[in-house]
């Protein structure tokens, strides 16, 4: 008699016995589950799988579906993977890089030796589909690092060959597509017949892959179009260039032969030389009075103001900050969420008619008596500090609201100067593995949130879904507002935040839902050599997050 395995489906809170070495997908169709677009993959003890999985011993089984964060990552790299096979079979010499997530998709950068033609494209697309017509397997493979390496030494994957050289590791899992072998981190989708919606076209001198939209998957995320926000990660990209670095594998091997120093001094220089160059654009513009400054959480927003500031004296110009959060209205007059909580990140938790009156009075010439909010009594109150800008003064106000027209409608155009904040990780896993850029800013957050906040990764990892949902509402939809983006990301800095965030993800135990999340950046930092903190200079951007600051916050 075969021996039987107990599975509690978390699911729908149901136990089913089923037969000990059954994949995730044969449990699936056991559980009576019914779910709509999934699923794409499971938690099993909290560590999320592929559906190919197969268990041998009890488990706790969590399906998910694409409107998951992980579920989309599924789908996602299975399209990456049906992709660069497209390319491999059109163009076997020619190469994809996975490269820039814009416009609700991801810029994919096609080298073949000439310039890309929609015909080009057209083919690819086309490829593409027919692989997911014949509804192929993708199959999983373990075997050492050796034959990994070897085996993308023949594809000449050298981004691949140079990651798997430095991560250490013993064994190393890759799939293949009808003979083609790849790469990925993370769980694939089992067969490519599960793709079942995606899109394909020309943009900029590359093509967009389109995926579906995370709030409503019988669609494609919107097109919108990020000029700016693409021109600032092909602004890196050339500065990368100049260090001859791209990829994490890059980044390891330069390390390890000592140009740690020189990458983290020229990183921070690149830095404050486009600090210096916004402070320039700001002084040159005779008529601004106010800048604004907005970028999502941890994005670096008080260190830019702080440096910007700075600059902005060597400009000639006396910068006075206005905090918005002396602003709120009172605490019975604030907007409620869906949940019937107090929404203090919403537009109108502000005094807007306020902000307004007072900007234009001060522009004026005139005094005014700035409020102050005590959070306390959740009243906004008279502060006592009186204001009046002199002849080279200029306002700096920052915070999420920032680039949002409505906050400062009362001030004519010609008045502001908008710079968006945030960081945009530039760097690659490999050329078919991108770094999210939330996964930058969350480790940013988990590691200040202990330090200064006294909040654990596991708290920081449980309230970033609702962070993330307020910076879609209220921040990424002005960000093409600005007159100047700057990444306050660095090169280096995945392997500087490595050596706290990592301690700290460690506690997160694994009976509680956080920690998938926690072992999947555990994970994912295991790729970077560590770099101590103690080369960095006490003006980086990073200290904001890691402590040891000469600037005062």
């Amino acid at each position: 008699m075969r021996e039987m395995l107990k599975i509690r489906c978390k699911n729908n809170k149901k136990s089913l016995e089923i037969p000990i070495g059954s994949s995730l997908s044969d449990i699936f169709s056991e559980s009576g589950v019914q779910m709509d677009f999934g699923p794409m993959g499971a938690r099993v003890n909290n560590r999320v799988s592929g559906l190919g999985m197969r268990l041998y011993r009890n488990a706790d089984v969590e399906f998910l579906n694409i409107m998951t964060p992980s579920g989309s990552r599924t789908y996602t790299r299975t399209l990456f993977f049906v992709l660069s096979k497209a390319v491999h079979d059109l163009f076997p010499d020619g190469n994809v890089v996975i490269d820039i997530p814009v416009s609700n998709g991801y810029y994919c950068d096609m080298q073949i030796g000439r310039p890309l033609t929609t015909r080009d494209v057209d083919a690819v697309r086309r490829r593409m589909e027919e692989l997911i017509a014949a509804d192929l397997p993708i199959r999983r493979h373990e075997c050492t690092t050796e034959e990994a390496i070897d085996i993308f030494k023949r594809r000449k994957a050298l981004s691949k060959v140079k990651l798997l050289k430095s991560t250490g590791s013993l064994y190393t899992v890759y799939h293949d597509l009808d003979g083609y072998a790849d790469y990925y981190y993370g769980a694939l989708l089992p067969r490519t017949g599960m793709l079942y919606l995606f899109g394909l076209e020309p943009y900029y001198d590359g093509m967009l892959l389109r995926i579906p939209s995370l709030t409503s998957p019988g669609q494609l995320g919107e097109l919108i179009r990020q000029d700016k926000m693409f021109g600032i990660f092909q602004e890196h990209h050339r500065w990368q260039s100049l260090l001859g670095i791209s990829t994490v594998g890059d980044f390891n091997e330069v390390v390890a032969k000592g140009g740690t120093s020189l990458l983290i001094n020229v990183s921070e220089a690149l830095q404050e030389k486009k600090i210096a160059h916004i402070a320039e654009e700001i002084a040159s513009r005779k008529g601004v009075r106010i800048v604004l400054i907005a970028g999502p959480s941890s994005s670096g927003k008080t260190t830019t103001c702080m440096r910007l500031s700075i600059q902005l004296v060597c400009n000639g110009l006396r910068p006075v900050m206005v905090s918005l959060d002396n602003y709120f209205v009172n605490r019975e007059e604030t907007p409620r969420d869906e949940k019937g909580d107090f929404d203090y990140e919403h537009l109108h938790a502000l005094n807007i008619p306020l902000l307004n009156e007072q900007l234009m009075a001060l522009l004026n010439g005139e005094e005014v008596e700035m409020p102050r909010y005590n959070f306390q009594s959740g009243r906004s109150e008279k502060s006592g500090k009186r204001m009046k800008m002199g002849k080279n003064d200029i306002l700096v106000i920052e915070g999420i609201h920032a680039l949002n027209p409505e906050l400062t409608k009362m001030i004519p155009e010609a008045q502001k100067f908008r710079v968006y904040a945030s960081a945009l990780t530039t760097i690659l896993l490999d050329k078919h593995n991108y770094i999210p850029t939330t996964d930058n800013r969350l480790l940013r957050r988990i590691v200040r949130d202990d330090k200064y906040r006294g909040v654990s990764a596991r708290e920081t990892i449980r309230r970033w879904p609702s962070v993330r949902a307020g910076e879609n509402k209220w921040i990424f939809p002005f960000q093409e507002n600005a007159d100047e983006m700057f990444n306050t990301a660095m090169i280096y800095e995945l392997a500087v935040l490595k050596q706290q965030a990592v301690r700290l993800l460690e506690r997160v135990p694994q009976n509680v839902d956080e920690f998938s999340e926690a072992y999947r950046l555990r994970k994912f930092l295991s790729y970077f050599t560590d770099i101590t903190d103690s080369e960095l200079p006490f003006t980086s951007l990073l200290r904001e997050f890691l402590g040891g600051s000469s600037l005062k916050y």
